[in-house]
């Protein structure tokens, strides 16, 4: 059985929670509060520590630590397009559902980006509804918003 690390991150806009195993980061999603069932001797998480402390600082716009989601096929087709949005620039859905030859995937793009494991490194946040106003997010909406303000991006409130 593979080993699993877990580390917290106090973010400005609440904890985040670190999984990874002996080589990928596996999962950052939002948590309510930190566990005390700590595994975070491991480099992985050390060097996601720091990636994230640069991101929230200003001082990082790319995240550069191995990721390995787990998620269909589709899943992970949508998250490796999401990882192509940049800092700092928006996408719709539609756009998405387009960058990996599915046009009328709108829906499922959605529903793929609702089941993102590794938050803000896959950037979920930078996908918006087409009309230009923010969609759904798993974080909440108020996150994705600060998020994106963060990275100075504008958007249709």
């Amino acid at each position: 059985m593979d080993t699993k690390y877990k580390s917290y991150y106090n973010s400005p806009i609440g904890t985040l929670e670190i999984i990874a195993n002996e080589t990928h980061i596996i999962g950052l999603n939002f948590v309510d509060s930190a566990s005390k069932d700590l595994n975070d001797d491991s480099p992985i998480i050390n060097s996601c520590l720091v990636q994230l402390d640069e991101y929230f600082n200003k001082q990082r716009t790319t995240f550069e630590l191995p990721l390995d989601p787990e998620g269909t096929e589709f899943q992970k087709k949508v998250w490796e397009a999401l990882i192509t949005v940049d800092f700092g620039c928006i996408k719709t859905y539609k756009d998405i559902a387009i960058s990996i030859n599915n046009p009328k995937a709108v829906r499922a793009v959605g529903g793929a980006n609702n089941k993102n494991p590794i938050l803000l490194i896959i950037p979920c946040h930078r996908i918006i509804g087409s009309s230009g106003k923010l969609v759904g997010y798993g974080g909440g909406l108020w996150r994705k918003e600060w998020l994106l303000n963060h990275e100075n991006i504008q958007f249709k409130r």
